[in-house]
């Protein structure tokens, strides 16, 4: 991981395609600005996170319903 500082004002530029501008710090928060072409997708850690966490639930929930399924089907 690269660990850079930067000022209110100051940038930082990824593959000379996205620039990440620092646009505001209050407390412990800090506003970013990005620029970047539309074909970049951006999205915060925490929603990867989250979509990651509901697809896995989805696929276990899929697992233990065929698993209850197969068990009716045994039975009859």
């Amino acid at each position: 991981m690269l660990v850079i500082t930067r000022k209110v004002g100051e940038s930082i530029i990824i593959s000379d395609k996205v620039e990440v501008s620092v646009l505001e710090v209050v407390g412990d928060k800090v506003k970013l600005g990005i620029n970047a072409p539309r074909e970049i997708k951006i999205i915060r850690s925490e929603l990867k996170i989250a979509k990651e966490t509901n697809v896995q639930s989805a696929e276990a929930s899929a697992g233990l319903k065929q698993l209850l399924n197969k068990g009716k089907q045994e039975e009859n």
